[in-house]
Order: C-alpha cells, then sequence, then structure tokens
C-alpha cells in the first residue's frame, strides 16, 4: 500500500511540473526554448534560474526584470561577440566566454531566460544568438522570453533598478557543441547535398538590395529563401508552434540535412534556434561566415 502511495504521488509531482512548463529529470528542471512573461513571473523560484538582461547598459539601469544581470549584445564588440578577419558577429574565444558565462553565475547546469529587445528585427534576433552561444557553450537549458522585456514592462509586471548580487560559479566548458557552427569549405562541400537556408530579407536574397557586408548581390548557390522576420508578430512575439512548423516544412522536413546563413549570422541564429530547440530538427548546421565571409572568396547567384 505504501508503495501505490509513493507511485501516485511521484505521477502527481510530475504531471503538475509538466503543467507549470517544466519537467524535472534526475534532478534537473528543463525549461521550454521560449516562455511567456506569465510563465517567467511564476517561475522567478525556478531552482538554478538565471535571467540574463541583453538590452544595452543604459536600458537595463533604466529598468529590469528583478534579479536579472546585465550583459549587453552590442555590435561589433560585446561579451558575446567579437570580430575577426574583418567579419562580424564572430564567436569569442572559448575561454573567455567560459570565464564571462562563470563570473555571472551560470554553469551547465544553469536555466537560463535571455530577455532582450523588440524594436525591430535585428534587436529581436540578438535573443537567438545568445541563446545559441550558451548551447555552443554547453548550458543545457535556454530559454528566450517571448515579446522581450517590452512585453514584460507593457503588461504591468514588476521591474526594479536593484542590481543583483551574483555569486560566480566554475563553468567548465567541456561540454561545447563542436558540430553546431560549420565553415565556408563545409558548406562549399555541402552544396547539392544539404538543404541551404537564405534567412535574410527576400530582397537581399534576389539580389534587389545589396547589404553593406556582402558587396555582391544574390545567394549562396542552391540556397532557398525563409526570411527569419517571418517568424515573428508584429509585437516581437513568436508565432505559433505551429505556424512556424509550417514555415520550415515549406524547406524541409526534421530529418533534412540543414544549413542555415544570413549577412553576418544575426538572422540564422533565429532560425537555427527554432529549427533546433523548438521544431525539434536533428541536423542543422550554424554558417556563421554567412554572406559576409562567402562574397568574399566566392560568387553569389541569382535565380
Amino acid at each position: 500500500m505504501k508503495k501505490k502511495i509513493v507511485v501516485l504521488l511521484t505521477a502527481v509531482m510530475m504531471f503538475s511540473t509538466v503543467l507549470s512548463g517544466t519537467f524535472v529529470y534526475g534532478g534537473t528542471p528543463e525549461i521550454d526554448p521560449i516562455v511567456s512573461t506569465g510563465w517567467l513571473q511564476n517561475n522567478m523560484n525556478l531552482q538554478n534560474l538565471v535571467i540574463i538582461d541583453i538590452r544595452t547598459a543604459d536600458q537595463y539601469e533604466a529598468g529590469h526584470i528583478a534579479n536579472s544581470v546585465s550583459i549587453p549584445f552590442v555590435v561589433p564588440f560585446s561579451a558575446w561577440i567579437t570580430m575577426e578577419d574583418e567579419l562580424l558577429l564572430e564567436l569569442p574565444e572559448n575561454n573567455e566566454l567560459f570565464s564571462m558565462l562563470g563570473s555571472f553565475g551560470i554553469n551547465e547546469n544553469s536555466n537560463v531566460v535571455v530577455v532582450g529587445g523588440t524594436a525591430d528585427p535585428y534587436d529581436i534576433c540578438a535573443a537567438p544568438r545568445v541563446a545559441d552561444t550558451l548551447i555552443y557553450a554547453g548550458v543545457e537549458n535556454v530559454a528566450i522570453l517571448d515579446g522581450g522585456y517590452a512585453k514584460w514592462a507593457s503588461e504591468g509586471r514588476p521591474v526594479t533598478t536593484e542590481v543583483p548580487t551574483v555569486t560566480a560559479k566554475y563553468f567548465k566548458g567541456n561540454k561545447i557543441d563542436k558540430n553546431m557552427f560549420v565553415s565556408m569549405d563545409y558548406v562549399e562541400k555541402k552544396i547539392g547535398k544539404s538543404i541551404i537556408i537564405d534567412a535574410r530579407d527576400a530582397e537581399v536574397y534576389n539580389g534587389e538590395i545589396i547589404e553593406p557586408y556582402a558587396q555582391k548581390p544574390g545567394h549562396i548557390p542552391t540556397a532557398k529563401s525563409l526570411p527569419a522576420p517571418l517568424m515573428w508578430n508584429e509585437d516581437g512575439t513568436y508565432k505559433s508552434a505551429s505556424e512556424l512548423k509550417q514555415l520550415a516544412e515549406s524547406i524541409g522536413n526534421t530529418n533534412d540535412h540543414i544549413i542555415v546563413y544570413c549577412g553576418v549570422g544575426g538572422y540564422a541564429s533565429a532560425w537555427w534556434f527554432v529549427l533546433t530547440e523548438v521544431l525539434e530538427y536533428k541536423h542543422v548546421k550554424f554558417y556563421d561566415g554567412s554572406a559576409q565571409e562567402w562574397s568574399l572568396y566566392n560568387e553569389m547567384v541569382l535565380d
């Protein structure tokens, strides 16, 4: 009888965690890749929760979610990105990344929620870029706050100007996803073999507009157009899972081998995150060099 009661209580606890948007397995809470403002407010005491505010320092100082830490995403240089061989939005050195994350109380077991801005599509895609970097570094549970800080504040949820005290943690850095980012050589070899997604605006893909960091019109040969802004509503929130699935399936299915790229690595980060984390596509690679690198050494095509 006692055994039956224990089993029943365990089942109830598991069911309640599913309803709350978390599931604990082996002591590690799991969170959905895109979380709502309501979910975050109701789960502020979640085990190992770290809220990262990636807006500018001035925006953070004017008001932020309680206990969130400020790690701004700023182009061309910030804790999240650097320049390498004049290429924008390149990953920082691993040791620098690990040290930075640990200094803000983040380790591989943290539950991280990224809070960004929604002023325009480039502002929105900063959050998935940061999320991708965290996943690359080996953080197990990473989420984006849907609608960012603007939605949180517009709903009258509590904000503060107090800066939290952070206890540093040791970030081991032994869980790097070495297969996530791919090189230009890799992309060259996969033309005609993998599905290549161009996440830039359609006018850039078809050559009507030439962006300043890619001086040739057009796109990588065989690439298909899937502009990142299609995945967001006007208020900067993500479209429903069914709508995102429909967009993705217009290009390929969950078992296809896919490479995503854009201009410099912003828009592509959003599609990598949605395809991999939300829709559970199995074989998605991120060409971080994107059009800025490709156009320096290869031709773009118009078709």
